[in-house]
């Protein structure tokens, strides 16, 4: 069984940093896009950055320049590089991606069960 945990949320100052990880694990062949959603309190999810198999990635707008997404391949890891941190940045932070179980075959959705991120002082 296919599943993606998340790890590294928690308290942090306006200002201050975190880095999130996601972590693939169970038995499959190949991971393509890994993407970062986050909802707030009240609000929609939202699609906060993406990185493709290539390395390819990009950003919402509100947190451009302040957010970098990396992935290890080897590790089955995307992470969340968080810097500059502001209130407004404060949700639930969820892991998905796309993972195949064979080489021919297509690929499948998969969502962490979320990490929560808190900025205030």
């Amino acid at each position: 069984q296919v599943q993606l945990a998340e790890s590294g949320g928690g308290l942090v100052q306006p200002g201050g940093s975190l880095r999130l990880s996601c972590t693939a694990s169970g038995t499959f062949l190949k991971i393509g896009i890994m993407q970062w959603y986050r909802q707030a309190p009240g609000k929609q999810r939202e699609l906060t950055a993406f990185i493709t198999a290539g390395g390819g990635a990009d950003y919402a707008d509100s947190v451009k320049g302040r957010f970098s997404i990396s992935r290890d391949n080897a590790e089955k890891t995307v992470y969340l590089q968080m810097n500059s941190l502001r209130p407004e940045d404060t949700a639930m932070y969820y892991c998905n991606a796309d993972i195949s179980k064979t080489e021919a075959g297509g690929y499948r959705n998969y969502w962490g069960q979320g990490t929560q991120v808190t900025v205030s002082s």
